[in-house]
């Protein structure tokens, strides 16, 4: 029985020790373990995945994926991170840029600027095409100048007081429809996700006027695409207590660990340490400092659990983005299945 607990152990945990991390490697494969069915099964995985909903926010989403590998779950979040679409200012048209920010760095900077536009209404637009159209085309004005208040004190010194659109936000940039974009989106508000991203400063006489096109691409090509500003997952951590833990002893190992994790209730009135919540822990291993401790506990965590964390960047909710990132895998595996049956078997 030990030596099949050890087995299950490695199968299912990854162990943290004070100086190295084991059973990192996946072993569950077909003929590894004398007794265990390892051969993949449609049935036995369908019984054994779940996806659950932790917290969704208006730009943040957490969740669990129990019952896949890592390789999954890492091509699913560089999915994310690099295949989901967006669209972005592709190319600046300078009409007159007399403030101190140079050409290059101003487009650089609206370049990054996030546009609140559903990049599934828009087509890719053709390479080498020069003018875009109504379906793969948005466009942008930012017209500005500053001038002097007149109406100002004269001995303030505060630029608000003395200058009118002295800072230029992502606020003045206007959509400008190409063609029959008006008709094509009758309910669109396309703007940049954030109003208040400073762009330059100006001083009076000083003026910026640009012509913005902004396309459909992949964060693959240009980090501006990405909708995600995070996407990461971690295993879910399992922290077991290998015999009680009381009094002092019990107060040492919860400042061990995240607030909220280890909690001590009164037993025969003894301080007796349990972990309350294993999942708020950051795992940065205090405890084998600790001679008294480190013998005590186990740190591990689930193989197969993971905890995926997506912020995105406003242009998709995040709920959205995952089931786009879901599409897009899906998509890979059939072409993959295409490919094998295209092959002729000799």
């Amino acid at each position: 029985m030990a030596a099949r607990r050890g087995t299950d152990e490695m199968r299912d945990r990854v162990v943290l020790g004070e100086f190295g991390v084991r059973n990192v490697h996946t072993t569950d494969f077909p003929g590894n373990y004398p007794g265990y069915e390892d051969a993949w099964d449609q049935r036995r995985f369908e019984e054994a995945f779940r996806v659950d909903v932790i917290r969704e926010e208006e730009d943040a989403l957490e969740f669990d994926m129990v019952g896949i590998d890592a390789a999954i779950a890492n091509a699913f979040r560089r999915i994310l991170l690099a295949e989901v679409p967006t669209m972005a200012v592709e190319k600046v048209f300078v009409y007159n840029n007399t403030s101190i920010v140079q050409d290059e760095i101003l487009a650089h900077r609206l370049g990054l600027i996030p546009i609140r536009a559903d990049p599934r209404l828009f087509e890719y637009r053709n390479q080498g095409d020069q003018e875009g159209t109504e379906i793969d085309t948005l466009q942008f004005q930012l017209k500005i100048k500053c001038k002097r208040n007149p109406q100002a004190a004269k001995e303030s010194s505060d630029p608000d007081e003395l200058y009118f659109n002295h800072k230029v936000y992502s606020k003045h940039m206007t959509w400008v429809p190409l063609g029959n974009q008006t008709d094509l989106f009758p309910d669109a508000d396309f703007r940049p996700v954030h109003d208040d991203i400073l762009i330059a400063l100006l001083r009076p006489g000083q003026e910026i006027d640009v012509l913005m096109h902004c396309v459909k691409g992949i964060g693959k090509d240009h980090a501006k695409f990405s909708p995600v500003a995070t996407a990461s997952y971690r295993l879910l951590p399992d922290i077991t207590l290998l015999q009680p833990i009381e009094d002092e002893a019990a107060e040492m190992l919860q400042k061990c660990f995240s607030p909220g994790v280890i909690e001590i209730q009164n037993i025969n009135g003894k301080k007796v340490a349990r972990v309350a919540n294993a999942r708020l822990d950051t795992f940065s291993r205090e405890v084998f400092r600790h001679e008294s401790l480190k013998n005590l506990v186990r740190l591990a965590r689930v193989r197969n659990h993971y905890i995926f964390s997506v912020e995105s960047t406003g242009i998709l909710p995040p709920d959205v983005l995952v089931s786009e990132a879901i599409k897009i895998l899906m998509g890979k595996c059939q072409r993959f299945l295409n490919e094998l049956d295209s092959v002729s078997m000799e």
